[in-house]
């Protein structure tokens, strides 16, 4: 009887590591399939994204040549049959406050008018203007709240400031205070370029931009861009009416006696901006391209990829 019970144990014993064997089996093979499945998403995710690169550049290309007009739509949106394809803009950088024209023209007042409109009290605004153009200046000395040397070095910063005009606006992330403005408007790149000819484009810039420059209301500011849409109200169509700067003040009914605003401002600014996202699957790719002098002799002042969601 004992020997009968005791072999009883030993097989019960034995079925219960045989099941812990499937188990863990299983579980191996749960996990080598999991594992398998996302090392095939990664492959065809990577090979996504090349080809979304791909048709990224081949939008840069199409809006690069001269001969395509900003509203030639089935030229710069092309799909394929594959599902990818590609979504180019053509642009002008002038639609964008140039920061080193704004900083060598001294116009602090315009630089507290933009962050202002982000939320930044008038004090933080003027002590951040005076760092931006301690930054750029070739001198050392200090602006009434500026930063300069010493201030830096005390911060475990050393060479800088850089005494030169901002290459690219990344550089301004470095200046004394502006991580309140990344704080205020995370987006404030879009505000900004280091690559136009100098003023704000009235026929660019959207209304927002161009009621802080004016210092007007948006309303005026959205009046004077349906002028320039035309009578389809949609910009970079064949129905477009540039206009000027002296006109663009009429419309907005500013008397600028002074000079300040007209000096903010300019008109068919010849640095063109070039954004193509191409896509494949699910993946997209942003390629952006600046060019100067688009239609004839162009020059390529910057390329670059931006991450997008």
């Amino acid at each position: 009887m004992k020997v009968f019970r005791h072999h009883n144990l030993e097989r019960g014993a034995t079925l219960i590591a045989v099941f812990w064997i499937i188990a863990v089996m299983g579980l191996a093979l749960v996990a080598t399939v999991k594992i398998s499945r996302y090392q095939s998403e990664v492959a065809s995710s990577q090979i996504n994204g090349i080809e979304a690169r791909q048709y990224a550049e081949m939008g840069i290309n199409v809006a690069a040549n001269p001969s395509v007009e900003e509203w030639d739509t089935n030229l710069l949106s092309q799909s394929f049959e594959n599902g990818a394809g590609f979504n180019a803009q053509i642009l002008s950088e002038g639609g964008r406050f140039n920061i080193n024209f704004i900083l060598f023209s001294e116009d602090k007042a315009l630089i507290r008018l933009i962050f202002a409109e982000w939320g930044i009290d008038f004090d933080t605004a003027s002590e951040i203007a005076d760092a931006l153009i301690d930054w750029i200046d070739t001198d050392d000395d200090l602006e009434l709240n500026g930063a300069e040397r010493d201030f830096y070095e005390g911060q475990g910063l050393f060479e800088q400031p850089f005494n030169r005009p901002f290459y690219a606006l990344e550089e301004m992330r470095l200046v004394r205070g502006m991580p309140l403005v990344e704080a205020a408007n995370p987006n404030w790149r879009d505000w900004f370029t280091v690559w136009s000819s100098g003023g704000l484009d009235v026929n660019e810039a959207p209304a927002e931009y161009i009621a802080v420059a004016t210092e007007t209301n948006i309303e005026a500011a959205v009046s004077l861009v349906e002028i320039v849409d035309g009578a389809d109200g949609i910009r970079n169509t064949e129905d477009d009416q540039p206009i000027d700067v002296p006109s663009a003040l009429a419309n907005l009914g500013i008397d600028d006696q002074t000079g300040v605003i007209q000096a903010r401002l300019n008109a068919n600014d010849q640095v063109t901006r070039i954004e193509s996202v191409g896509y494949a699957g699910s993946v997209r790719r942003k390629l952006v391209l600046i060019i100067n002098n688009r239609s004839q002799n162009p020059t390529i002042l910057d390329r670059k990829e931006i991450a997008i969601q």
